[in-house]
Parts: structure tokens; sequence; C-alpha cells
């Protein structure tokens, strides 16, 4: 572990040893990838442990205590945090990570178990969407059901994408994508994109074998849906397949680990690559004197690992769990906090449902984040929409820099 990462981890115990006699305590879990995929749980926890610096990380007569909790991008973790969870007497809301397969497979078991799950990252549109309106899941971060659509138009109206090829992980996340992206081409091209399907840890050899046949098809672009470590991989064999020259349009799970350091300039210079975002960026958004003064909260706690701008790895993780600290701060702050932790989680819940408290954030001013999910309103429980949605590229020094917005063409 580098320094910086064990910083934050040391912060992190400092933060929760500061409970007074008089306080009790309320536990957040954060369930999420510390280990393949670090970065965008480190930038998840940073971005949630800057808003909860705001209040001194506590509400009312209670302590909040941040949990890591790593389930190594393993559902069977996943799962075994959630019923620890449940058990957890102190345990108000868990915290998502990056990956969606935990979320989709165990939805059933999260809303059955009333387990409030707040999520900063994972994009698999099934998340949010429970066949009925017991639905405890919440989430501010890019959603699949508009992600693909964003990528989509970007690649046909950006790009000249005529033919795109479709590259995804064979995942609940990658299925929700396909069908996304599939209807888009279906209703505004007429036509059915070809994919090819990978699993989690695919090699170079067996990416040099995809990619030389989608270079031998009439594709003229990639469209990928995968995390850093096969993103890594594909991307660095693009560069090696001498016939492969097609430009790619990817969903961010390639930003949520070390994919730019792994590829390095030379490398990411070869690439003709973009990928969604959310639409804020440190970087490259507009300076405010509310964006400065966060950035300057984080780099006081957190002073190895965000030493400017350009530091802050996985930018969205810690932009979107920022928000979100936000908004759930608003709704706590809210309610009136007991020792009942099952009362507490159903009155949060209500209160994120009915927020018209304006929560200025970093992407935006969220006015009513959420609303009661029916399926007749399927996108109650997400707080950003298409217009938030933005696309994005690496310079060749690995930063991430977000390209202004356009609205996509909403396929009839």
């Amino acid at each position: 572990m580098n320094k910086s990462l064990s910083a934050i981890g040391v912060l992190a115990c400092l933060l929760i040893s500061t409970v007074s006699a008089n306080d009790k305590v309320i536990r957040i879990y954060h369930d999420s990838d510390y280990t393949s995929h670090s970065s965008s749980a480190q930038a998840m926890k940073m971005g949630f442990l800057t808003a909860m610096d705001e209040i001194d990380y506590k509400i009312g007569n209670y302590q909040l205590e941040f949990v890591e909790k790593d389930h190594r991008g393993n559902v069977v973790r996943s799962h075994r945090t959630m019923k620890q969870f449940v058990n957890d007497p102190s345990a108000l809301f868990i915290l998502g990570g990056l990956h969606s397969p935990p979320y989709i497979k165990y939805r059933q078991y999260i809303n059955d178990n009333e387990i409030l799950l707040l999520v900063p990252w994972a994009a698999g549109g099934p998340i949010t969407r429970h066949p009925d309106s017991n639905n405890w899941v919440f989430r501010l971060s890019v959603d699949d059901t508009k992600a693909g659509l964003r990528i989509s138009d970007y690649a046909v109206n950006s790009k000249q994408c005529k033919s795109p090829h479709l590259l995804l992980e064979d995942t609940g996340w990658g299925k929700s994508n396909f069908k996304t992206i599939t209807n888009y081409f279906e209703s505004s091209l007429s036509i059915t994109p070809e994919v090819t399907w990978f699993n989690w840890n695919t090699k170079d050899n067996a990416a040099k074998l995809i990619l030389r046949e989608i270079a031998k098809s009439d594709s003229d672009c990639v469209i990928f849906v995968g995390n850093a470590i096969e993103g890594a991989t594909f991307m660095t064999a693009m560069t090696e397949v001498e016939q492969f020259n097609l430009p790619v349009l990817s969903h961010w799970g390639i930003t949520g680990g070390n994919f730019p350091q792994t590829l390095g300039p030379t490398t990411l210079s070869k690439l003709d690559l973009s990928f969604i975002q959310s639409c804020f960026s440190f970087v490259s958004s507009e300076e405010s004197k509310f964006s400065q003064s966060v950035f300057a909260r984080g780099q006081k706690l957190f002073p190895e690992a965000l030493t400017d701008y350009r530091s802050l790895k996985s930018p969205t993780g810690y932009t979107h769990a920022y928000d979100l600290a936000k908004v759930a701060i608003q709704a706590m702050q809210n309610i009136t906090l007991s020792d009942d932790m099952a009362q507490n989680r159903q009155l949060l819940r209500e209160e994120l449902e009915s927020l018209n408290t304006p929560v200025k954030g970093l992407i935006k001013t969220y006015q009513k984040p959420y609303s009661t999910f029916s399926q007749s309103n399927l996108d109650a429980h997400e707080a950003l929409g298409l217009s938030d949605l933005c696309m994005a590229k690496f310079t060749p020094d690995g930063v991430i820099e977000v390209m202004p917005n356009t609205i996509p063409k909403v396929p009839n």
C-alpha cells in the first residue's frame, strides 16, 4: 500500500475514534472493492468523508462512523457485508461501490431486508428499479438506462460510427448496457450491432484474438463496457494488433482503477478513446468558490492523496460520494434519529423520497433528487439525469478532462 492510501486509512481511524462519552454511534458501511479497484474505493471514501467533515461527523447526539468493507469485487463477500449490516443495531445505511453485480444479484435480498443502500458509482440499470414500491436503493451516479444512450449518441454524431461492435463484460452490468445500446441503434439506424462478450480477468492473448476478429469485420467503432483491469488489457492490445485502428467509446468503468497508469502516456496517446462521466470536473469545469472550498477541505484531510486537482484518481467517485453525502446529511438532519435503527432507516428512506430542501453539490444543486418509486416512475431513485452526463478523455499523463455536454437525440 502506498503512503497516500495508508494515510487515508489512518485518518479514517482517527475520525471514528473521536466519539465522546455522551455520543452514540451510527455506522455507515462502505461496500466497495478496496483491493482490485482501490482508486475508486478511496475516491468515494475521500469524497464522502469530506462532506462528513463539514458537520464534524455528527448528527445530533450521534457520531457518524465510516466502516470500510472490502468485497474485493466478489459478490459473495458483498452479500456477507449485507448480512452483517442487517445484524448491526448501529448501522444506518450502506454506501455502495463500483461494481454493479452484487446489487443486481442481491437486489431482492436488499429490499426484503430493508437495507438502505446509497450508490455513488455502480451504474447497472436494474439496481434502483425494484419490481414494486418496496425500493431501498438510491443512486447518485451514472445510470445505464441513460449511459448507453449518451455513449451511443456520441459515437454516431461525434465519431460518425454507423456500424459499432459492442465489446461487453459478461455480467448483469454488461447485459443492462447491451439492452440500452442495442435499442438505440435499432431505433435510430435500424441495425443490430454485433457483440462480443468477455469475462473478468481476460488475458492479453485472448483479447488480441477478439480484436483481430473485430478488425476483420465492417465495424467502424467499438463500444466498450468493462472495468479498469480488463480495460487496460484490451486497450493495450488495441495498440499492438496491427490491423486494429478504430475509435473506442467506453463506459466509465475504466476510470475506477489504475487504468491510465497501467497504459502509460505512450499507449494512451495512440488510442482514440472517449468515455462517459458526470459533467463536473475539478480539472476542466469552471472553478467556483464552492468547488475550491470543497477541494481545500479534502486536501486538509488527505494531503498526500490530493496535492492538486490533477492528482485526484477516479475523480467522479469523489464527486458523486460528496454530493450523495450532502443529500444524505440533509435528509438525516430533517428527521429525528433514535436508538431504533430499523425505524431510522425507514424514516430516512421516506425523507429521501420527499426531500425538497435544496442541496448544493459539485455537479448541481439538487432541488428534489428523489421521489416515490413506482413502475410508472422508474427514475424515482436516480438523482442524476441525461443532462448531467458528459463524455470525457484522458490526457497523455492520465488526467480526466470532461468535454462540453451535448444532449443526445433520443430515438423515437
